[in-house]
């Protein structure tokens, strides 16, 4: 191999290898606070009372608005929950049917959790 054929290669492979690990550093999603949320209250239920998460879920989905990011799966569910527990299940209603719209896939969790609240 001629030498510089060899520094080319190299030079393709850097930037092959830092253009990969730029791309794997950014993220699609508007996390915020959500996955330290989960984990908290996982961690040590009822450390943190459900309206304080909300304010800051409430936060979190403004700011990604404002970004014009979505917010990840599973975001409004756990909002939804939270809402459950304060007792307003209307609001609760709402984020459910906003996760099945934005996360398809959920939608027979989502309609679980909804037939389960109207039965109590």
């Amino acid at each position: 191999m001629n030498k510089p054929l060899a520094v080319a290669t190299t030079g393709v492979s850097l930037a092959l290898f830092l253009l990969l690990n730029g791309c794997a550093v950014q993220t699609h999603y508007a996390w915020g606070s959500y996955e330290q949320l989960v984990y908290d209250m996982y961690q040590s239920p009822g450390k943190s009372p459900p309206e304080r998460e909300i304010e800051q879920m409430e936060s979190d989905l403004q700011i990604a608005r404002s970004q014009n990011k979505p917010l990840p799966p599973g975001f409004h569910a756990h909002l939804g929950y939270l809402y459950y527990q304060i007792g307003k299940g209307d609001a609760a209603r709402q984020e459910f049917e906003t996760e099945k719209a934005q996360f398809p896939e959920s939608t027979v969790f989502m309609n679980r959790l909804t037939a389960s609240m109207q039965r109590k």
